[in-house]
């Protein structure tokens, strides 16, 4: 178990409280999206002699807030990351990755950086700094979250996180860009065997990157801005002027309303004016309205030779990265996990963390929707998400249940939802 591997800095009697009690009690705030959890269920153990802390989360003794702060301090996240491999096995074995593949059958990993932490006082030694002319000083966390995405695909799967910290050896500030080269380094044995294509914004469509992706093994498909890619775009109009830019547009039906899909697109392009550039394949979809109106325009390179056939799938497969922002990093910030929240800084590893065990709770989420029919039917009934997390909130303050499952029959119940015939496990039974 990954817990068991967590460091612990106490000795003699300061051992009151196990390691995996305190870290289950840090997860347990995220999972149920509730801040006051544990002080509920201090006051649940003391009138009733039990609480959810312990029949749900398996909790035997809840620390105090500050104990669990002091300890976990201590506890760098990448050791928690192998619990996430251990769901995106869960995924794939069970088959749940089908609905997720998108161009050529590719899983698409969307690569983006996330601000979730910002202070004029408090600060770690982790944390990066802004000096601004004005002389103040603005310390602050932000971290790569990763997420699979697919078009079409309501639900994103948030693998872990790589944070943007200062790194030993280095006296440069760290970037995106290097955080994102270390997840790919990091990660590539466990995601490349699954067919990967990366997708990013302009940030990251530059030699270098290209250059680890494909050394790696990983295809991508990057948002390529003219302003910054001006050689690779003097081909695209040299071609253009000759007549050897591939060029077709579509009518497309857009609910009541007609557009047109104007797709341009050619391969083997120099991504820059050097004798070793990456040769890459470009493309660009502009979509206007019947009277003409630009409605949207964005243009992307890949590794992915690109066809007439094909050109639609890869555009539609990189236009997927906007999830990353409105199902991922919205949701994490809006909608119950309020990552922006400071929880706990500390002077080490503390903020980096609680963020990663809340990430963690948000991908054991999204797992439910696949592996526990109780949880979806629940889910679906209910209008939003924040309904079913204030709703959990409420009855784990009141009420004791004997596990997850006695939850989700007791909620079930309560909105008069029928369980239909040989339905799949629960979270409990997995």
């Amino acid at each position: 178990m990954a817990i068991q591997s967590f460091p612990d800095k106490r000795t003699g009697k300061n051992l009151t409280y196990t390691i995996e009690d305190i870290v289950l009690s840090a997860f347990s705030v995220f999972f149920t999206q509730s801040p006051s959890f544990l002080a509920h269920q201090r006051t649940m153990k003391k009138t009733n002699g039990k609480s959810n802390a312990e029949t749900l989360f398996k909790i035997e003794k809840i620390p105090t807030d500050n104990h669990i702060r002091d300890i976990l301090d201590n506890v760098h996240p990448d050791r928690l990351f192998s619990v996430f491999d251990t769901i995106f096995e869960m995924f794939k074995k069970n088959g749940y990755f089908n609905s997720f593949r998108g161009f050529n059958q590719n899983l698409l990993v969307a690569l983006d950086g996330t601000r979730y932490f910002s202070s004029e006082t408090i600060h770690c030694k982790n944390c990066s700094v802004t000096h601004h002319k004005d002389g103040t000083i603005t310390y602050y966390h932000s971290a790569i979250t990763p997420v699979i995405v697919a078009p079409g695909q309501k639900h994103a799967i948030s693998p872990c996180p790589e944070f943007i910290t200062p790194q030993d050896g280095y006296m440069k500030q760290d970037s995106e860009i290097a955080a994102a080269k270390r997840w790919i380094c990091k990660h590539a044995g466990t995601y490349v065997v699954n067919w990967i294509t990366i997708l990013g914004d302009d940030l990251y469509s530059r030699q270098p990157f290209c250059e680890e992706l494909l050394e790696l093994g990983f295809h991508f498909i990057l948002v390529c801005k003219q302003t910054s890619h001006k050689t690779l775009y003097k081909w695209v109009d040299l071609l253009e002027s000759i007549g050897n830019l591939q060029v077709f547009t579509k009518k497309v039906r857009n609910g009541q309303k007609t557009e047109f899909h104007t797709y341009r697109y050619a391969n083997k392009l120099p991504i820059r004016d050097t004798d070793d550039a990456v040769m890459v394949n470009w493309c660009e979809l502009t979509i206007r309205n019947w009277d003409g109106k630009i409605l949207y325009k964005n243009s992307f390179i890949t590794d992915h030779k690109i066809t007439a056939g094909n050109v639609t799938s890869i555009v539609r497969s990189g236009r997927a990265r906007w999830k990353i922002e409105n199902e991922n990093n919205n949701t994490l910030k809006t909608k119950g996990y309020h990552i922006a929240h400071n929880y706990g800084h500390g002077e080490a590893h503390l903020s980096t963390l609680l963020l990663a065990l809340n990430i963690l709770a948000f991908l054991i989420h999204t797992l439910m929707e696949f592996i526990d029919e109780k949880y979806r039917l629940i889910r679906a009934t209910l209008p939003t998400r924040k309904m079913f997390f204030d709703d959990v909130r409420a009855l784990t303050r009141y009420i004791c249940f004997g596990s997850w499952d006695n939850m989700m029959d007791f909620m079930l119940k309560g909105l008069e939802i029928d369980m239909p015939p040989n339905t799949g496990g629960s979270l409990d039974s997995n």
